[in-house]
């Protein structure tokens, strides 16, 4: 039986973060196949995706403010993980019953957050140690509003002087908010953090490698071929060379 290389997949709903694309190629590159949907996504569509966790992008909307974007129930009635980034984690927080408010003090770009909660995301993942054992993390911020109040059974996950829930979390429902942006290269520990909540929490394999997609190709080729002939007009070109390249490692002189 051939290996499914789409088995293991992660939703990623985005509400309008220039930052969005960015996270789907965090998650390929730690061999995960996902998908990009906009956050209104149809929930019979998210449930027939089927993802083992959902993360909810950041985006330039407030959460306090009418007709602002919300994720789908369904997402939260999956029972997978869902990981919320900056907007991803406000929307989260308000959808569960948080609050989210405007702050007169802004952050963006560059910021030290101090990991306060003993979570599953984090557990061993810092840039510095201060002298009191505190650990903490360099990170990118990018946001105006801020959690105020965290929905019934989470914990404090990082803070900052001015943000006091920049992070939060439920480690037994897997749910996760970063007010940071892990996607990006300024937060140093971004992919150690994403791999921990797709690989540890969501229990993902890494099976969207470029081998596995060759071989998955390949074998696709074979089935819908068969014993018949392929005529390919070539161009030069990456795309057509690469069917090329395929086509001959599949079939041969088919």
């Amino acid at each position: 039986m051939a290996l499914d290389i789409h088995a293991h997949r992660i939703l990623i709903l985005d509400f309008g973060s220039q930052y969005t694309q960015l996270i789907a190629r965090r998650v390929r590159e730690i061999g995960v196949y996902c998908e990009l949907h906009p956050f209104d996504m149809d929930e019979d569509a998210i449930r027939e995706f089927a993802p083992k966790g959902v993360i909810l992008a950041g985006g330039p909307e407030s959460v306090h403010e009418a007709n602002s974007p919300r994720c789908p129930q369904a997402v939260f009635d999956l029972g997978v993980p869902v990981f919320g980034i900056c907007y991803g984690m406000q929307t989260m927080a308000e959808q569960l019953g948080g609050k989210v408010e405007g702050s007169e003090l802004r952050e963006f770009g560059y910021a030290r957050v101090d990991v306060v909660g003993k979570s599953r995301l984090l557990d061993g993942i810092e840039d510095h140690i201060d002298a009191d054992g505190l650990f903490g993390l360099d990170v990118w911020m990018s946001h105006g509003d801020k959690v105020t109040k965290m929905p019934e059974d989470f914990h404090i996950l990082a803070s900052t002087p001015s943000c006091p829930i920049a992070g939060m979390f439920n480690d037994d429902r897997g749910y996760y908010g970063v007010q940071f942006h892990p996607e990006v290269t300024h937060t140093k520990q971004g992919g150690r953090i994403l791999s921990r909540f797709i690989l540890d929490i969501c229990g993902c394999e890494a099976l969207w490698t470029p081998s596995k997609i060759a071989e998955d190709a390949i074998a696709n080729i074979r089935a819908q071929v068969g014993t018949d002939n392929v005529l390919l007009g070539l161009s030069g070109g990456v795309d057509s060379s690469v069917v090329a390249a395929l086509l001959h490692k599949a079939i041969g002189d088919q």
